[in-house]
């Protein structure tokens, strides 16, 4: 078979690839130029350099898998691949030390002022008291993140005896607690720490989630750090707070656009850059090449792909019966993920005599689901059991098939006191929602929606929707549950645009509504 590799990999990665199979080097290509050639490949292997399109794909006749070298597939119309049948699979693990260890040496270099003592030196200049520094010591290190690289950060500093506090609302406290680290929500995180690092996915979720409301609550003089995606803190917004002196420095090795040209961000003299470098070691280059390598050499013979994002290994016999509830089951487990903070227990529960055969793959979906709301695309149905261990969650799985039944599977989250859960069906080719904690209904999910815990009584369904109505937001379908056992109706909006943190929020002050969540998913 034919593998084109179209962004630069270490030499260790193509002669592996070239054991079993013809390998063209080809980089630095154009969609067109790209359209033009990938029908004669079978596999394509890229870093963060090529873009695959939904266009490329459309032309790959013989693609069966593109092998990225690195974590982040935001280059890569997942959902496209996907639809053409394509394995997108990643590499989560190669780069993992590198990019921490890149991280706390920005942080330094941020403390000691080392990039513009360099200059200034280099400039025939001897200007000690202009670079005074600060030691890390005893300072308060704010992660926003315990992914595999936070985690690793966090190591680092605790080493350096930094306090660490931390926010990430889908890890267990019990795990927190095993790694010497204090969770806090996002606010205390803001407001308490002297450096703030940055180690979630580029979600639509955490896209800006660092923005000017953001840097008001922070500490006069706070760093900020950010080696992990660009687009979660505002970049307009950190150049603001820089110069009105704030945020006194910030380290940065990635950006929204890469190159960065013409961002102001470029021009502070206490912004520190690297070009993209959290992976870029001898060590991670090799690793990430020959983790990429196997998982395309295992596609081609066929075998099992361990890391891939999008299709999971499933014997064709079982995927006819459960293939209609894998996305029925990742839908509604990324909605009751979003419906709840802290969390150490999932359960799964299948209803109706359909479901009396092999769920290994519904219940994958249902994990990939809810745990990629926290740790974005490197899960995957591979992988998604292993993460729910190591974050010490508890996983339990029910059955109940009578033949009268209802099929519907039942999603349901709990922790720290609280529970969530919801309840999903197919009717023909449409997925419906038939419970929310307990409050039945039936709706159909759409990509953003609202869904609120009230009082049943008048005079709260009609301030809601006039707010939204205010800011010219269009409710596309809307209904409102049966009161359910504590007393409480849920309601769902279907919305037709995103709204603010601000709107919601006031929709969470209307009289009588106890809370209200955004809901976003990928339908």
């Amino acid at each position: 078979m034919k593998i084109l590799v179209s962004d630069p990999i270490a030499e260790d990665g193509l002669e592996l690839l070239r054991t079993e199979h013809d390998v063209d080097v080809n980089t630095g290509l154009s969609e067109e130029e790209l359209v033009k050639i990938i029908p004669g490949y079978d596999a394509l292997v890229i870093r963060s350099g090529t873009k695959v399109t939904e266009k490329i794909l459309n032309a790959a006749d013989r693609l069966k898998i593109v092998g990225r070298a690195g974590v982040g597939v935001d280059n890569v119309d997942v959902a496209a691949a996907t639809k053409k049948g394509v394995i997108v699979a990643n590499t989560p693990e190669g780069n993992t030390i590198s990019a921490a260890e890149h991280t706390v040496a920005m942080m330094l270099a941020l403390s000691r002022n080392i990039p513009q003592a360099d200059r200034s030196l280099k400039a025939d200049e001897w200007d000690r008291k202009r670079f005074t520094g600060v030691e890390v010591r005893n300072k308060v290190l704010g992660t926003i993140g315990l992914g595999r690289v936070g985690i690793e950060v966090v190591k680092r500093a605790q080493g350096m005896e930094m306090k660490i506090l931390a926010y990430d609302p889908f890890i267990p406290k019990d795990r927190a607690k095993e790694l010497g680290i204090e969770l806090v929500d996002l606010d205390t995180v803001l407001r308490a720490s002297d450096y703030i690092t940055v180690h979630t996915p580029l979600t639509d979720e955490t896209r800006g989630m660092v923005s000017d409301s953001q840097f008001e609550i922070m500490k006069q003089g706070v760093r900020i750090i950010n080696c992990a995606r660009g687009g979660i803190i505002d970049e307009d917004a950190l150049a603001r707070a820089v110069e009105a002196g704030k945020v006194s420095g910030a380290a940065l090795d990635v950006f929204v656009n890469e190159p960065p040209k013409g961002s102001p961000l470029l021009k502070l003299e206490r912004v520190i850059v690297t070009p993209h470098l959290g992976a870029s070691t001898a060590e991670a280059q090799v690793a990430v090449a020959v983790d990429v390598a196997e998982q395309v050499l295992a596609a081609l013979r066929g075998d099992s792909v361990t890391t891939a994002i999008n299709l999971p290994p499933v014997r064709l016999d079982a995927m006819n019966v459960v293939a209609p509830y894998i996305a029925v089951a990742e839908t509604i487990g990324a909605m009751s993920a979003q419906l709840i903070g802290n969390f150490d227990a999932i359960e799964i529960g299948y209803a109706g005599k359909i479901f009396d055969t092999d769920l290994r793959m519904v219940t994958l979906a249902a994990l990939k689901g809810v745990l990629s709301q926290s740790m974005g695309p490197s899960v995957n149905y591979v992988n998604a059991p292993a993460l729910a261990k190591e974050r010490k969650i508890k996983v339990k799985e029910s059955k109940s098939v009578e033949s009268d039944e209802v099929q519907s599977i039942t999603i349901g989250l709990s922790g720290g006191g609280e529970s969530r859960s919801v309840t999903g069906t197919l009717i023909g080719d449409g997925m419906r929602l038939l419970d929310i904690d307990g409050c039945h209904l039936d709706i159909a999910p759409s990509r953003l929606m609202i869904v609120a815990r009230h009082e049943n009584r008048p005079n709260i369904i009609g301030p809601c929707c006039m707010i939204l109505g205010r800011e010219k937001i269009n409710i596309s379908g809307m209904q409102v549950s049966e009161t359910g056992a504590d007393g409480r109706s849920i309601m769902i909006l279907n919305l037709d645009s995103d709204i603010s943190d601000a709107l919601l929020n006031e929709i969470r002050t209307v009289n009588g509504v106890f809370d209200a969540e955004p809901i976003r998913l990928r339908l």
